[in-house]
């Protein structure tokens, strides 16, 4: 699962008032390499909720973006490479997205997050 895809996911969970943005467990992580593309770059970071990528970047083991990111930022060519690694190229493998409200586990396996609901959760 790209971090593309963990900033786009929230807990759906019945009475869940803040399911953004999921926690990350990892058990394995996994750099698959993307072709750099700067359009796509500059058109998701608008869509991006920041620290939530940050955090979730740092999670992974990938300590090299910023705290904070504004748009200037994208006129430099190592601040897109280090977005695109943490956005595009790191996979979580394995592991869970855990409710921050909750605590609920939804696991990770081969890279698909699982988000099915319990029954008694919808």
């Amino acid at each position: 699962m790209r971090l593309l895809t963990h900033n786009m996911l929230s807990s759906n969970i019945k009475g869940v008032a803040n399911g953004f943005p999921l926690k990350i467990e990892v058990v394995t992580v996994v750099e698959k390499e993307v072709e750099f593309n700067i359009e796509f770059l500059k058109k998701m970071f608008s869509k991006v909720e920041w620290k939530a990528l940050a955090e979730a970047s740092r999670t992974m083991g990938y300590t090299e973006l910023p705290e904070n990111a504004d748009a200037s930022m994208l006129d430099s060519d190592d601040f897109l490479h280090k977005f695109h690694h943490a956005l595009l190229e790191l996979h979580l493998e394995e592991g869970a997205l855990v409710c921050p409200e909750t605590g609920r586990k939804f696991p990770v396996n081969k890279g698909v997050p699982n988000m099915l609901l319990h029954e008694d959760e919808v």
